[in-house]
């Protein structure tokens, strides 16, 4: 994986009819007085998007693409009129690429000049947050309306885009201002991610544009165009389907048939999430939670930071990281504020030189918005606790009340909570998937997701699954009146947030060998010298030195984690069979035999989250449910890939083990 290239915003100047012109390319975004009625009709009309909104089946998604996002005017008219005309379970996918995304003040201004829109752009700006490089998703409408903003150069972006598009709006700046958004690479992405009857809709009827869209396979015509723009151009996709680009062990599974139910087993973070995106597809959901209640384990924590470990280096995990946060923090809007969740942000103390080291390089490898470095002074004015060192500042950051998540998750009346239902075993019979807890069939759907964390392995295909539990101990301290004025989530070993309520949260210690969930004294003492190290100032506050051990509160929980640190999301193989079909790469690694993946239909996993389950964890629900429902990956497809359940088999086999 690459580095990262630093996000830039897109430098604005307003000219005297308010117009917001780019600087980077000279030209301006939208004609004031044509704006919306130019959109309305290359992009609408020549698509015909009113009719195929209309005539759209229950279920089924539309996909539009885009080349430059800009102020987003496109998709806001796309949006009015898939209201407008599709039929309510219908689904509309946006996805559009973006160099220089806006910033939020800039957007605010731009959006607001057409009134007309507010029904749309008024959700947008309450979510258009925490958007940095890479794959950032956005719902709206109850999940009826999904946007992918891929932030960064086009030829960087949409090569790692796994989805078949039905519609392009090709609207970047005029050839002649950005020539690199109008190459025969692009026009090639372009065809690989069409099929047969996708259409296409752009101003530009230049030359080569035209020349170079028919060499990729498109069939181009010249329209009558309106005002000052004498004619514009549409075309449809008639070459050849690209094949599949995914190795077969990746590949997507056939997608099911049938009534469109699904069995959640397990209702924590990873659970909760995985069936409030496959409801938001129009699936009935029934989620088997053992405990009494949803997030009763490792999501069950007063308050879980949004902890962003990234590389400097681009990797596949710092890639969801980047991604998940900003779609969970998008998601926190619908939670209250103070008592669900707080956006005070994530302090990471510079503890010592080699952290300073590492901090050093994300400082330089990304945008000032998500993180910055502190030097101590900076640092303690917005903590409002003396600390030992400086650090780096994520101003997004901050905490959340993981139930209070899930519980908002579960709401959708798609979803059906079953608790007391605790799933011993699984068997498949007539294309169904059944739940039993030994003699009692709980449930059964064609499609089931297991996200009960390490327990996925207690059914026989993800028996082999390398996840380990590590458990975690939290210590909940009493706020007190000068505690009060801490600010910010402050980490180094350990973490410490602002109080929720009347207390504080303290943790975690880290245990791979204590199996017992019985909070432990040690631990609590370990807790207390982790606060030391954060501040010693803080415990003075809270009075630590005068408490008793043996009298603190808190709670223990398992983590789970993978080997390579990544979660494991997506469909299931049947591992013996698997291990047949692919036994030829135990002998060379190279070979790519062309033989599909035995899929177990139907079965899908997410778990292995760690301690970055509110990252990671809902974005990864989007996952699974895109794998589901056949709709466009929220993640590059080579970090799909890297979090993909396979990964651990095909290692085995090349290993000849």
């Amino acid at each position: 994986m690459s580095a990262p290239t630093l996000l830039q915003h897109a430098q604005i100047d307003w000219d005297d009819q308010g117009r917001p012109h780019s600087r980077q390319y000279d030209d301006v975004y939208f004609s004031r007085d044509e704006g919306t009625v130019e959109t309305e009709y290359v992009f609408i009309e020549q698509n015909r998007l009113r009719q195929r909104f209309a005539a759209l089946q229950a279920n089924a998604c539309l996909v539009i693409g885009e080349t430059g996002f800009g102020t987003g005017m496109n998709f806001f008219c796309a949006w009015r009129h898939f209201r407008q005309h599709a039929p309510a379970e219908a689904r509309l996918h946006f996805v559009s690429v973006e160099k220089y995304p806006l910033a939020p003040e800039d957007m605010a201004k731009a959006v607001r000049l057409w009134p007309e829109l507010a029904a749309c752009t008024e959700p947008f700006l309450a979510q258009y947050m925490a958007v940095h490089q890479g794959f950032q998703q956005f719902t709206f409408d109850q999940g009826r309306v999904t946007l992918s903003l891929l932030i960064g150069d086009v030829l960087e972006q949409l090569p790692l885009l796994d989805a078949k598009v039905d519609v392009w709006f090709l609207d970047g700046f005029a050839p002649a201002k950005n020539p690199d958004m109008w190459t025969p690479e692009l026009f090639a992405q372009l065809a690989r991610l069409s099929g047969p009857g996708t259409t296409l809709g752009t101003f530009t009827t230049t030359g080569w544009v035209r020349r170079g869209l028919i060499e990729a396979g498109f069939s181009m015509k010249k329209v009558p165009g309106l005002g000052k723009k004498w004619e514009v151009m549409s075309g449809e996709f008639t070459g050849h389907a690209a094949t599949t680009l995914a190795a077969p062990w990746y590949a997507r599974p056939p997608l099911l048939n049938g009534p469109r139910h699904a069995l959640v087993i397990g209702a924590g973070l990873a659970g909760s999430a995985s069936a409030a995106s496959l409801a938001a597809r129009g699936w009935q959901v029934t989620v088997l939670e053992r405990h009494e209640a949803p997030a009763q384990e490792a999501s069950g924590n007063p308050q879980g930071v949004l902890y962003l470990k990234l590389s400097a280096h681009g990797t596949a995990l710092s890639q969801m990281i980047l991604s998940g946060f900003g779609y969970t923090r998008r998601q926190l809007e619908r939670l209250q504020r103070g008592q669900d969740w707080d956006g005070c942000g994530v302090l990471q103390l510079a503890f010592d030189a080699k952290e300073a080291e590492r901090q050093q390089k994300l400082a330089e490898a990304f945008d000032s918005s998500l993180l910055r470095s502190l030097e101590r002074a900076e640092a303690e004015a917005i903590a409002g606790v003396t600390l030992p060192a400086g650090g780096l500042f994520y101003p997004e950051g901050g905490w959340v009340h993981p139930p209070a998540l899930c519980q908002t998750q579960l709401q959708h009346p798609g979803i059906r909570l079953l608790p007391h239902h605790e799933v011993v075993q699984l068997r498949k019979a007539d294309g169904l998937w059944q739940a039993w807890d030994g003699e009692r069939l709980l449930a059964s759907a064609p499609v089931v997701v297991l996200a009960g964390a390490a327990d996925v392995r207690r059914f026989e295909p993800c028996a082999g699954l390398p996840l380990k539990r590590i458990r975690g101990q939290i210590t909940r301290l009493p706020a007190t009146e000068t505690s009060r004025e801490l600010r910010t989530v402050v980490c180094a070993n350990g973490y410490v947030a602002p109080p929720r309520g009347d207390e504080h949260t303290l943790g975690a210690s880290f245990d791979f060998h204590n199996e017992d969930l019985a909070p432990t004294v040690a631990e609590h003492q370990g807790n207390l010298a982790l606060l030391d190290e954060i501040s010693e100032d803080l415990a003075k506050r809270l009075g630590t030195a005068e408490l008793d051990p043996q009298q603190l509160q808190g709670r223990a929980a398992f983590r789970c984690t993978s080997p390579d640190y990544l979660p494991i999301v997506g469909p299931v193989a049947d591992p013996q069979a698997f291990n047949e079909a692919y036994a030829v790469l135990g002998k060379d690694a190279r070979q790519v035999p062309d033989v599909p993946c035995p899929w177990l239909e139907g079965l899908y996993v997410n778990s292995g989250h760690g301690s970055r389950g509110l990252i990671t964890a809902p974005l990864c629900g989007e996952l699974v449910a895109a794998w589901v429902s056949g709709e466009p990956l929220p993640l590059p497809r080579a970090v799909a890939e890297a979090c993909h359940p396979n990964r651990f088999m095909l290692r085995k086999l090349i290993r000849g083990k």
